[in-house]
This record gives C-alpha cells, sequence and structure tokens, in this order.
C-alpha cells in the first residue's frame, strides 16, 4: 500500500495530472515500476527505489513469454526525491511505442536482486 501512495506520488509530481486510466505499477521489495499510458500504448516508464541511495542507476526492460527480448530504457541515473517525509530514488524513460497484450515491461536497480514487472493489458 505504502508503495502505491508512492508511485502515486512521483506520477504526480513529475508528471503534473492523473496518471491515464491504463496505467499501473509493480513492486518488489523496495524497488518499484511504473508505467504510464493508454491500451496497449505506453508513454512513459518510471523506476524507484525506497530511500536514497547516492550513485543509484537504473534500466528497465521487455519480457515476453518469460524471455528477455530487448531494453525498453538504457541504464540511467536516478533522481533522489523526498515527497511528503519520504526518501526514494526515480528514473524516468519517456517510451511513447506501443506493445503486445501480455508483454511484460520490467526494472531493475544496479545491485539489486528485485525486478518488478508490469503486465500491458488491453
Amino acid at each position: 500500500m505504502r508503495k502505491a501512495i508512492y508511485m502515486t506520488a512521483v506520477a504526480l509530481l513529475l508528471a503534473g495530472t492523473a496518471p491515464a486510466y491504463a496505467s499501473g505499477g509493480a513492486d518488489k521489495g523496495p524497488v518499484g515500476v511504473g508505467v504510464i499510458g493508454e491500451g496497449l500504448k505506453v508513454k512513459e516508464v518510471r523506476a524507484t527505489l525506497d530511500g536514497w541511495y547516492p550513485g543509484a542507476r537504473a534500466e528497465t526492460f521487455l519480457l515476453r513469454g518469460g524471455k528477455r527480448i530487448q531494453t525498453v530504457g538504457p541504464w540511467k541515473a536516478a533522481e533522489a526525491v523526498q515527497y511528503g517525509g519520504h526518501k526514494f530514488e526515480v528514473v524516468a524513460w519517456p517510451v511513447v511505442r506501443s506493445f503486445r497484450h501480455g508483454d511484460r515491461i520490467c526494472s531493475r536497480f544496479e545491485h539489486r536482486s528485485e525486478r518488478p514487472c508490469v503486465t500491458i493489458q488491453r
């Protein structure tokens, strides 16, 4: 629940508007991933990490049929953000492309084993 609040806060903080109806998010432990878009079209992917970790870097990638297909967002340095008294690292990639129904967009941070994924659905 707390992670969902963080993802919503980050979406509002970075986008300035409420996310589209097809947006979604997932988290595993302190690592989270969120997508903003409509239907099968994704406009932006965001990765979050609870707490401040100087030098944190993240990437996002596409899984299809349980196999890694391609990189959606290359390794990128995270930005430290504090919102509502909570500290976390955030990375955002503009994507603006369509995916297949059932594709999974996942994120990971360096030196972390958690890899949360969001399933793209109609």
